[in-house]
């Protein structure tokens, strides 16, 4: 208080001011009350003196405290910098503290690109433009290119209207668009080469003072270092990176070889004991982790399960998998083509591991399990193709037995009995064909069926024959249409003849079969199935063959039996009644004139022939057969 009350009342109000780091405007404030006091002329000369001095005094404060700053702000960026380990931490640290410390609008850097042969935008702050953002200069171009070229700062108050430097239409664009007018560049040096070039630019016109230009220098120094640094610290980290993969992999592929030697020991010893497929996907699912499901060609599941929308990419994987021999990626799904040269047989599939957790050693069991699911696959089918063929003889010689002894008949039956058919119960011969199939893939399919139906399949003539056990032409039939169609997915049509016992009776069984399916092929009813008993005298006729005697009146019984045998048993005379009422075109009246009898038994006599024949009788199908029938009947 001593030292305030020891100084002029002139002195007194600046130090305050000064005191109070109040702006330069607030100085006029002492000298205008002075005057509105009506001071003198020296005591307001003493104010103005004192102004001016105080003026001095707080630009030189101002001044010290920038200064500190500055250093201070260069002590914590070496420090932040020193604590910085990856590159991007590293630029990002320089451009938000040289934007920091000049107080710009915007803050960039450029690193040059040695492969490109150009420069590019690596990291911003206070840009608002895309376009900017992703510039790429040309060595030499802009303001960015002198500065790099001269290894020097430049700067500039306002970059549209300085020609010093190589302008360029993207680079002025760029500029223009993120509103840039004052740029200060200054070079980043490491090993006396420039690596890059730190930018601060306002969007107004402004020139950058020396101290400036010194500061964002000293801030390129560290950055340059701290870059260098970082690049050496990555280089270094990316051999040490190098070494030890190279390590690891040598180790896991040393795990992997042993690991997959041992899988393919025990896959092999599965396979030598005759495992099944059930057995052998068992085991390739404890190796593996995960449910495992074997395919056929198809599509369809030998054993396992997958859900129907995986089928897709299994098929698609599947056939990548066939060209290339390696296990591939499906979803959560890896799948492995099981092929036999170019032969595709199918594929292995492991669910529940996603792409990116099977490693390379599990790709190699998957693979050797397909290898072993091959050769199992092989074992089966030869073992069935021989038993097929066992089948097919015997089927052959079944229609050649008409004319055989009762001993060779026997032998034909033990030969059956053996392949797990009997011929004594009743039995369905079915005769199919199927448009624009396999001939080996239809066999192959009839004869699956035939021995889980316990019958016998075969071919003859180019079609396939099969007998099995019902007592239904019609039913079996359309079983094996649905069967067959579902195994090789193309039209399948069938004719079937029966029931019938012993082996004697197959080949005339069959050959009405066959005439049934030259019926169906006839009438273009493909991928249809049919007996004799749906088709009537229409399937003799259509059949492809000369009707025999016997077959004339075998379908006069069967279509008139029950009226046959009624007439004979109560000695009436319904056949003639109904050979009358079609002969006059169902019309009663002339019927009963015909007849000689009253109207009334005409209907009585029609009715008995319905509760005969039934309801359906005189439907339009029904009738043609019965008209047929009675002309057959009177000329027998």
């Amino acid at each position: 208080m001593s030292d305030l009350n020891a100084l002029s009342d002139t002195e007194l109000p600046f130090l305050s001011l000064l005191v109070q780091d109040a702006s330069a405007v607030e100085y006029d404030a002492p000298i205008a009350r002075a005057h509105a006091q009506g001071a003198d002329a020296e005591t307001i000369s003493r104010l103005e003196r004192a102004r001016t001095l105080a003026l001095r005094v707080r630009s030189t404060l101002r001044e010290q405290r920038r200064r500190e700053n500055e250093l201070a702000a260069l002590f914590e960026t070496a420090s932040d910098l020193a604590e910085l380990r990856d590159l991007d931490s590293v630029l990002r640290a320089i451009v938000v503290r040289a934007r920091k410390l000049l107080g710009t609008d915007v803050a960039y850097l450029s690193l040059n690109d040695l492969e490109a042969g150009d420069t590019f935008m690596r990291v911003t702050e206070g840009s608002v433009s895309a376009k900017f953002q992703q510039v790429r200069l040309g060595m030499g171009e802009g303001l960015g290119g002198l500065v790099a070229q001269t290894a020097s700062p430049y700067v500039t108050a306002d970059y549209f209207n300085d020609d010093q430097f190589h302008h360029t239409r993207t680079i002025d664009a760029a500029v223009h668009e993120e509103g840039l007018v004052a740029i200060l560049g200054v070079p980043l040096l490491a090993s006396g080469r420039v690596i890059g070039v730190l930018y601060a630019s306002d969007r107004r016109v402004r020139p950058f003072s020396r101290d400036e230009i010194t500061l964002l220098s000293s801030l390129a120094t560290h950055a340059a270092i701290a870059i260098e640094s970082a690049n050496q610290l990555a280089e270094t980290k990316a051999a040490l990176a190098e070494l030890a993969d190279a390590s690891r992999t040598i180790q896991a592929h040393s795990e992997a070889v042993e690991r997959a030697a041992e899988a393919h020991e025990a896959l092999t010893g599965l396979l030598l004991r005759g495992a099944g497929l059930g057995e052998l996907a068992a085991s390739v699912a404890e190796l593996l982790g995960g449910p495992v499901a074997i395919v056929d060609e198809t599509g369809r599941c030998l054993c396992g399960l997958l859900e129907p929308d995986e089928l897709g990419s299994v098929e698609a994987s599947a056939a990548q998998s066939a060209k290339t021999g390696r296990a591939l990626p499906a979803g959560r799904l890896w799948v492995a083509a099981v092929t036999a040269g170019q032969e595709k047989l199918g594929s292995v599939v492991l669910r529940g591991r996603p792409q990116l957790d099977l490693e390379g050693s599990d790709q190699r069991i998957l693979e050797r399990a397909a290898t072993m699911t091959a050769l199992r696959l092989l074992i089966e089918r030869s073992a069935r193709e021989a038993e097929h063929r066992v089948r097919g003889e015997l089927v052959a010689d079944l229609l050649d037995a008409a004319d055989r002894g009762e001993s060779s008949l026997d032998s034909l039956r033990e030969r059956a009995r053996r392949l797990g058919a009997d011929l004594d119960v009743p039995y369905v011969a079915v005769v199919a064909q199927a448009q624009d199939a396999d001939r080996q893939r239809l066999a192959s399919a009839a004869a699956h069926l035939a021995a889980t139906s316990r019958g016998l399949a075969g071919e003859r003539a180019g079609v396939t024959v099969l007998l099995l056990p019902g007592s239904d032409p019609t039913g079996v039939a359309r079983d094996v249409v649905h069967h067959l169609h579902g195994a090789i997915q193309r039209p399948v049509t069938a004719g079937a003849a029966g029931p019938a016992r012993g082996p004697a009776a197959f080949a005339a069984t069959q050959a009405e079969g066959a005439r049934c399916l030259a019926a169906l092929l006839a009438l273009g009813r493909i991928g249809d199935a049919a007996s004799t008993r749906d088709l009537g005298f229409v399937g003799l006729l259509l059949g492809g063959v000369e009707p025999k005697t016997s077959d004339v009146p075998a379908f006069v019984r069967a279509t008139l039996g029950p009226v046959l045998e009624y007439d004979a048993r109560r000695a009436t005379d319904l056949v003639h009644t109904l050979d009358a009422y079609f002969g006059c075109g169902g019309n009663l009246m002339r019927t009963k004139d015909v007849l000689h009898v009253h109207v009334n038994t005409v209907t009585q006599r029609l009715d008995r022939i319905a509760q005969l024949l039934g309801a359906d009788w005189n439907a339009p199908e029904r009738a043609l057969e019965l008209q047929l029938a009675l002309r057959l009947h009177s000329l027998l």
